[in-house]
């Protein structure tokens, strides 16, 4: 058997890992689905003859994005058949991706929520074309099109993307981490009615329990609603409920335990101080990988 630590393709492999999955985790929504992706990669790859390859780097996010594309066709089967509203299955990440701008607003959970509109070519293009600066003439070797056909659907894409996504510029970090630590301090202490002192107006809360966890079924509009369904729940869990501030997609956030349990991760998006998106994942199938922090990377 073979040194793996002198062979090149698992050096190539290892050395790109992270960003592959990061490609394929912005694609598919799905860390599990990402994974699996990158092991089809793997088996892909070390079946290449290296000395063919100009370019490891974008070979492997060639392959990554074909499989990516290929499970998510698969995955639009079963979100159709999924109970209530489909979240992207969130990733503790370290404090450096949220200080990192553009790699923070690229895994936020409010732009993966705004790619689940598009159509899995149209997805694939923009994540590659705006997350990872990929030109147009790779992308379209990548999915067997011509470049002024990727050019439209890139448009398209984008155009899509910049109807349904905020249009006020995303707070600062600091001020985001100032905004979760109050919610945090308000629940804390048994004062959710506190929370309407950071909630815009306008906000929205959307819950994910894929039919295994309570959740609501529809999103949740209005700062007053949403005050009132979080008082609702605190009162039902009494002292059993804790929460602590983390870091969820490159963006400050909040985990929840029940009696210790992970019970689900809030994901925010905060705008100008006020909370204008609030993500919750309770879905137990999509809380595994949240016992450490996942690297994602755009380089």
């Amino acid at each position: 058997m073979s040194d793996q630590s002198t062979d090149p393709a698992t050096e190539a492999f290892v050395a790109y890992r992270n960003l592959l999955f990061t490609v394929a985790y912005e694609i598919l929504g799905s860390a599990a689905d990402a994974e699996d992706v990158l092991q089809e990669t793997w088996l892909r790859w070390v079946n290449v003859d290296l000395a063919e390859v100009r370019d490891q780097r974008a070979y492997l996010v060639r392959i990554t994005t074909r499989q990516s594309l290929n499970r998510l066709r698969a995955m639009q089967r079963r979100k159709e058949a999924y109970i209530g509203p489909w979240l992207p299955e969130p990733l503790l990440t370290s404090p450096d991706v949220a200080e990192d701008v553009e790699l923070a607003e690229n895994v936020s959970m409010a732009l993966m929520v705004v790619l689940e509109a598009l159509s899995p070519t149209e997805r694939a293009v923009f994540v590659l074309r705006e997350a990872f600066d990929v030109g147009y003439d790779e992308i379209a070797a990548t999915l067997g099109k011509t470049p002024e056909a990727v050019r439209q659907i890139a448009h398209r894409a984008r155009a899509h993307v910049e109807e349904r996504r905020p249009r006020k510029a995303v707070s600062p970090t600091s001020e985001t981490r100032a905004t979760v630590d109050f919610i945090v301090r308000a629940l804390h202490e048994g004062e959710p009615h506190r929370l309407l002192e950071v909630l815009a107006p306008e906000v929205v809360l959307i819950t994910d329990g894929g039919g295994i966890k309570q959740a609501t079924l529809r999103p949740i509009t209005g700062a007053e609603r949403v005050t009132r369904m979080a008082a609702g729940r605190l009162a039902k869990l009494s002292s059993a409920v804790t929460v602590e501030a983390t870091v969820v997609n490159g963006s400050p956030g909040i985990l929840l335990r029940l009696n210790g349990e992970i019970d689900g991760v809030l994901a925010l998006r905060v705008d100008d101080a006020r909370v204008t998106g609030l993500y919750y994942v309770r879905n137990p199938e999509k809380l595994a990988r949240l016992g450490a922090e996942t690297v994602l990377t755009l380089r």
